[in-house]
C-alpha cells in the first residue's frame, strides 16, 4: 500500500510539471520576432526602497545611463519607513522622492502609496507605462529600449529576464540566481512563444497605463504581490510578455536565516494567493485560457501539498512499521532513490541553464561549475521551509542588500 500511494504521488508530480522539461524544446521549435519600436513611450519609473541607502544609487545611474531619452521617464521613489539616507540620496538624482510611514508593512502598500501620489500631481494619460523596481536592481543600458519594443508590439504587462549581481558569493546566491535564471529563459520564454502568459517575478516589469487603471490601481496586497498580480492577470485572460533582451540584474541573499526567512514568506504567499484566486483558476483550466491557467496553479501549490503528502506518508509508515526490519528498509531504500533521482532532475536542469545562459552570470565560469551539484541541496531546503509555512504565521521583513556593482553590457 505504501509502494502503491508513493507511485501515486509520484505520478501526479509527473503529471503536473513534465510539460517544463517540454518549454525546454520551445525555443528550438517556435521562433518570435519583434518589430523595431515605432514610438518611444512615456513611462514612470517606479522604486520602492526600505533602508536602502547602500544600493539605491546602483539602480539610479544605470537609469541614468539608458539609451533611452531620459526625457521621457520620470523617477519616482517611495523611501518607505526608512530611517537611513535612502530619500536623501534619491533626491540627489533628481528623483521625485516621497516618503511614507506607515503600520501597514509590504511593498503593495507601498506601491499603491506611490500611484496615488503621482496620480494627484500628474494627469491621468500623462504616463503610458510604469516599471517597477527594486532598489538593489540594476539595468543594461538598454532595458527601457527593449521593454519599449514588447509594449509598443501591443503588450500591455511585460517582465524582463531576471539575473544576479552576486552569483559566485556563495552556494545560497548560486542556488537563488541559477533559478531565476531558469525560469526566466526555461519558464516564461517559452511561455510567451506558444502565446501563453508568462509571470512576474519580484521586480522588473512594464505595467500599460490600461492595465492600472482597470484593476483601480495597484490593489495587490499579499505576501507576494507579484504573484498576486500574475494571478489577476491571468484570470482575466491577460496575457504577460516576455522581454529576453531586457536584463536586469539583483542582489540575493547569502545568509542562510535571512534566506529562509524570504522563502517562507514566499511559501505563504503562495498559500494567500491559492486561497484568493485558486477557484477561479481551476476553473479557468477548463477553458480556452488553459495553458496560463494550469500554468499557474501548478506554480502555486501542487509541489507544496504533494510533498507535505510523501513526508507525512513515509513517517508514517516507518512510526507503523518499528520492529519489522524489512518494512523500514524498503521505506529508507524508497526515500533514498526519491532524493537521488530528484537530485540529478535539479542537478540537469541547473546544468542546462548554466550552459546556455553562461553570458548572463557575473562570476568566473570554474566558480560557477564549482556552486553546481549545491544548487540540488538549495532546492530540497525549499521543502522543510513549505510545510512550516502551512502551520506558522509569517510576517514581512526586510531583506538586507549590500551589494552595489556596476554592471556592463
Amino acid at each position: 500500500m505504501i509502494d502503491l500511494l508513493n507511485s501515486f504521488i509520484s505520478a501526479a508530480f509527473f503529471v503536473c510539471y513534465f510539460y517544463q522539461f517540454l518549454y525546454i524544446l520551445v525555443p528550438l521549435i517556435f521562433k518570435k520576432s519583434v518589430p523595431p519600436a515605432d514610438r518611444l513611450h512615456r513611462y514612470a519609473v517606479l522604486i520602492c526602497a526600505r533602508n536602502e541607502e547602500a544600493v539605491i544609487s546602483g539602480l539610479l545611474r544605470s537609469l541614468s545611463s539608458q539609451d533611452y531619452p531620459s526625457d521621457l521617464f520620470r523617477v519616482f521613489v517611495c523611501a518607505d519607513n526608512c530611517t537611513d539616507r535612502t530619500a536623501e540620496i534619491a533626491e540627489k538624482y533628481c528623483c521625485e522622492v516621497y516618503e511614507r510611514f506607515d503600520n501597514r508593512i509590504g511593498k503593495g502598500f507601498a506601491l499603491d502609496f506611490l500611484l496615488k501620489k503621482i496620480s494627484r500631481r500628474y494627469s491621468r494619460d500623462y504616463f503610458d507605462g510604469y516599471f517597477i523596481f527594486d532598489a538593489d536592481n540594476i539595468l543594461a543600458p538598454d532595458y527601457i529600449s527593449q521593454m519599449n519594443r514588447l509594449f509598443c508590439a501591443g503588450h500591455r504587462v511585460v517582465t524582463g529576464c531576471r539575473c544576479s549581481k552576486n552569483y559566485g558569493d556563495n552556494w545560497i546566491s548560486a542556488g537563488y540566481s541559477l533559478w531565476f535564471l531558469r525560469e526566466s529563459q526555461y519558464l516564461n520564454r517559452p511561455r510567451y512563444l506558444l502565446g501563453s502568459s508568462c509571470a512576474v517575478s519580484g521586480t522588473g516589469f512594464l505595467i500599460s497605463r490600461e492595465i492600472l487603471e482597470r484593476s483601480g490601481g495597484w490593489k495587490f496586497f499579499t505576501l507576494t504581490e507579484d504573484l498576486e498580480f500574475t494571478a489577476d492577470m491571468v484570470i482575466s485572460g491577460e496575457k504577460i510578455a516576455y522581454c529576453e533582451r531586457a536584463l536586469l540584474y539583483d542582489e540575493q541573499p547569502t545568509d542562510f536565516r535571512q534566506s529562509v526567512r524570504q522563502r517562507l514568506r514566499w511559501s505563504k504567499g503562495y498559500l494567500q494567493v491559492f486561497a484568493g484566486y485558486g477557484t477561479r483558476l481551476l476553473r479557468g483550466i477548463f477553458s480556452k485560457n488553459f495553458l496560463s491557467c494550469f500554468d499557474m496553479t501548478t506554480a502555486i501549490l501542487p509541489a507544496m501539498v504533494l510533498s507535505l503528502a510523501g513526508v507525512i506518508l513515509n513517517i508514517s509508515a516507518m512510526i507503523m512499521g518499528i520492529g519489522d526490519a524489512e518494512i523500514i528498509s524498503n521505506i529508507i531504500c524508497n526515500a533514498l532513490c526519491s532524493l537521488g533521482s530528484m537530485y540529478l532532475t535539479f542537478l540537469f536542469i541547473g546544468g542546462l541553464t548554466l550552459l546556455t545562459e553562461r553570458d548572463k552570470i557575473t562570476c568566473k565560469l570554474g566558480r560557477a561549475i564549482a556552486l553546481l551539484p549545491l544548487f540540488p541541496i538549495f532546492m530540497f531546503t525549499y521543502l522543510p521551509i513549505s510545510v512550516a509555512a502551512m502551520f506558522i504565521n509569517v510576517e514581512w521583513k526586510p531583506i538586507e542588500h549590500k551589494v552595489n556593482i556596476p554592471i556592463k553590457k
